[in-house]
């Protein structure tokens, strides 16, 4: 029973995603970022803060998921719900991590989707989380209702851009930490009420993106829709439709690919995940876990230049309503924030117009920034985005910047 009580909130075949094939040693930094400090006879100590320890004893707590009613405990948890979802979640991941268009694969998706919507509720962090939002402080409901919201962030993901970015053109490659799905938005300081302790940014609010390491050079970053639309808006303004528990359409086609991170840009990421862990961070080289002795500079909300994150507008398709056909002649609708067209929002006239300005406006600017050639490519008309723009379409997107920001700055 001691494999089902030893209870790894970040997976240990998660874990060896991250050490070199390479290593004979497989064994990793680990870096406790709040050693406990003891008390001895002759005064206190802190204990040491950088170990090299293995994924067996990294990221684990005995008893984290067993159950307790009187005498008697149930492993059930570890056993059987997580058991499922890793085996799937764990074929997911490399699918994605391998990912090419034109490949479509739904199963992929939604186990995915689950193992992630799981990963950032199982880890303490997490349980600490979701024990606030549900106010209960018993170990034994909180669990229960970790499955019950197995879900939970699902359809907000299903409807965000998708880019995996890739750090094989980089010495430094990913890090992880003890809450490996990281939130980060760039109005929500580490410091601020809405990062404090277990806390993270909500995922509704527009300017939020979530990251997740796939292995040491792929890290899926999502981006929700309306703040590529619009991304001079308030960064903690909702996005439409925040309902989390509803259905959702995915489109594989926009899913970004091919953008290859700079040496820079892998620290600056290194050093969201770092300063969002809740505890710990574990990398194969030790330098890897000081990003911030090596980035250019540490405001929050400058990293990248403010596009770190950002997929390219100019891969992104900007449509307004999805229709589905089905064997018996019957028609689903949704818009692109998923709602239905009884929804009193439904295809609202006046956000489209002005998305559609602000959408253009952010096209321009990528192109003044970051010149013709793209930071991410989708996949249409049944081929990949052109990895450069043409002279004359370049010209057309610089031209936009000037002409319609400024009426949409808010």
């Amino acid at each position: 029973m001691a494999e089902y009580t030893r209870n790894h909130y970040v997976p240990k075949w998660y874990q060896y995603r991250f050490i070199p094939e390479d290593y004979k040693e497989k064994k990793y930094y680990y870096l406790d970022l709040n050693p406990e400090r003891k008390s001895t006879k002759k005064g206190m100590y802190a204990r040491k803060a950088l170990l090299r320890w293995g994924p067996r004893s990294c990221f684990c707590v005995d008893d984290l998921y067993t159950t307790a009613f009187g005498n008697w405990e149930s492993t059930e948890i570890e056993q059987k719900f997580f058991g499922q979802i890793d085996s799937s979640g764990r074929e997911s991941i490399e699918y994605f991590t391998n990912f090419e268009h034109p490949s479509v694969d739904g199963d992929a998706f939604r186990n995915l989707l689950l193992y992630m919507s799981i990963q950032k509720l199982r880890t303490l962090k997490g349980l600490n989380w979701l024990g606030e939002i549900v106010r209960l402080s018993d170990k034994n409901l909180v669990l229960f209702k970790m499955q019950e919201f197995r879900q939970l962030f699902c359809a907000l993901w299903t409807e965000c851009i998708w880019n995996i970015v890739d750090a094989s053109d980089s010495d430094t490659k990913f890090i992880i930490s003890d809450h490996p799905v990281t939130v980060y938005n760039k109005s929500c300081l580490p410091n601020s009420k809405w990062c404090l302790r277990h806390r993270d940014p909500d995922i509704a609010f527009m300017g939020t993106h979530t990251l997740f390491p796939l292995s040491l050079n792929k890290m899926l970053i999502l981006t929700n829709l309306s703040w590529i639309r619009n991304p001079y808006e308030n960064p903690r303004v909702l996005r439409p439709h925040p309902n989390m528990f509803r259905s959702a359409m995915f489109n594989f086609t926009q899913i970004q690919t091919k953008r290859m991170l700079s040496e820079i840009e892998v620290n600056e990421i290194n050093y969201i995940v770092k300063k969002r862990a809740y505890r710990y961070v574990a990398a194969a080289k030790k330098e890897w876990l000081y990003p911030e002795e090596v980035i250019p500079y540490r405001e929050w909300d400058k990293l990248g230049n403010g596009y770190l994150l950002m997929p390219d507008p100019r891969s992104v398709t900007f449509s307004s309503e999805i229709i589905i056909g089905y064997d018996n002649k019957r028609a689903d609708f949704f818009d692109e924030y998923g709602r239905k067209p009884w929804h009193k929002d439904y295809n609202d006239k006046q956000r489209h117009d002005k998305d559609w300005n602000t959408f253009l406006a952010f096209q321009g600017e990528f192109a003044r920034v970051f010149g013709p050639k793209r930071r991410g490519r989708s996949f249409e008309h049944c081929r990949m985005d052109n990895e450069e723009d043409s002279p004359d379409y370049h010209a057309y997107h610089l031209s936009l910047e000037d002409k319609l920001k400024p009426m949409n700055v808010n």
